[in-house]
C-alpha cells in the first residue's frame, strides 16, 4: 500500500474517532476545563509512545503501516491547535489558573503518557 493512502486512511480514522470521543465527552461535561482535548491528547500520546516503540522502533514493520498510524492516524486524532485554542480563550474569560492547569497538566501529562506508552509499546 502506498504510504500516502496508509496516511488518508489513517488521517480519516483518527478524525473520526477524535470526533466521537469529543462528542461523548462534552455530553457528559459541564466543566469550564477542556476534557474532551485533554483526555483525547492523553491518549494520544500514550498511543503515539505504544506506537513508536512497536511500529517504529523496530524496523522490519512496512513504512507504510508505521506512517499511516503514527503520522495519519495519531496526527489526526491529536489536536494542539485545539488545546492551544481552549488554553488561550480559558486565560481571556477570566479563568486563569484554568488555563495554566490546562497548559501544565497537557504538556506534562502528554509527556508522561508518551513514557508510558513506550514501556507497555516495548513489552508487547
Amino acid at each position: 500500500m502506498p504510504v500516502t493512502v496508509a496516511v488518508a486512511l489513517g488521517g480519516a480514522l483518527g478524525a473520526v474517532c477524535r470526533y466521537g470521543l469529543d462528542r461523548l465527552i462534552e455530553r457528559r461535561s459541564f466543566a469550564v476545563f477542556p476534557w474532551s482535548t485533554f483526555v483525547v491528547n492523553v491518549t494520544g500520546c500514550f498511543l503515539a509512545g505504544v506506537a513508536v516503540a512497536v511500529l517504529v522502533d523496530r524496523h522490519d514493520t512496512p513504512a507504510w503501516l508505521r506512517v499511516g498510524v503514527v503520522v495519519g492516524f495519531l496526527g489526526a486524532y491529536t489536536t494542539f491547535s485545539t488545546f492551544a485554542q481552549e488554553s488561550r480563550d480559558l486565560a481571556v474569560g477570566g479563568h486563569q489558573l484554568l488555563a495554566v492547569t490546562d497548559a501544565v497538566t497537557s504538556v506534562a501529562g502528554g509527556i508522561a503518557a508518551v513514557a508510558l506508552g513506550t514501556v507497555v509499546g516495548r513489552a508487547l
